[in-house]
């Protein structure tokens, strides 16, 4: 995890919708978080905020390079910011492979704000918490 333990988690959302990622910023500031949003995941990859992320809250499908690719490449730079996905195509496939690769959560659109929070605090514990990790 890149954030300082003396600092307000920053909780960045990546997803090409545009009002998905209103939606997520304005929860996630209001449970008292930094939050910045990218409508891609070369976008996230390349910014300066990528380093101090606490968690990455990511839509799946995406243009470009979706979000389990973005995962994958996280992981190959040996980037351990934990992941929470969404996707309003919830396929089992894609599911098993998010959480096989260390995803905290893997949520279906529309999802339900309260079980968001939980993979957030979850992700920031270190993932101790046992959030609902799929719905």
């Amino acid at each position: 995890m890149a954030a300082e333990d003396d600092q307000v988690p920053l909780i960045s959302i990546v997803d090409d919708d545009h009002s998905v990622r209103v939606a997520v910023v304005t929860l996630v500031r209001s449970l008292g978080f930094d939050a910045c949003s990218f409508d891609s995941a070369e976008g996230y990859l390349a910014s300066d905020e990528r380093r101090k992320t606490a968690c990455i809250v990511s839509d799946v499908q995406m243009q470009g390079t979706n979000g389990l690719d973005m995962q994958s490449r996280l992981a190959n730079q040996k980037d351990s910011t934990p992941i929470i996905f969404i996707t309003a195509f919830p396929q089992p496939d894609l599911k098993r492979r998010a959480l096989d690769a260390g995803a905290v959560c893997f949520l279906s659109k529309p999802f339900d704000g309260e079980t968001l929070i939980k993979c957030i605090e979850s992700a920031l514990k270190g993932g101790d918490a046992a959030p609902p990790i799929c719905c």
